[in-house]
């Protein structure tokens, strides 16, 4: 699974982080939405890649973020 965060509609609500906070935190310089570094691909802070275990809370955070801006790609 692959996981990205569409960072320039981001409305910094924290759902996603109170959702799944061991892979989506709030960027301490913007305030929007990142993943967390352990789980980046190449560094980005828009794309990440989480364990298994994390899929179903990420999965959450894609239901309940307000303005649909986190989206999964099945790898």
């Amino acid at each position: 699974m692959m996981v990205a965060i569409d960072r320039t509609n981001c409305v910094s609500c924290g759902t996603c982080s109170e959702t799944c906070p061991d892979l989506f935190q709030p960027n301490p310089d913007d305030s929007f939405s990142q993943i967390v570094e352990l789980y980046r691909v190449d560094g980005d802070i828009a794309k990440g890649k989480p364990s298994e275990a994390l899929e179903p809370c990420a999965r959450d955070a894609v239901d309940l973020c307000p303005v649909q801006i986190i989206s999964i790609e099945e790898t």
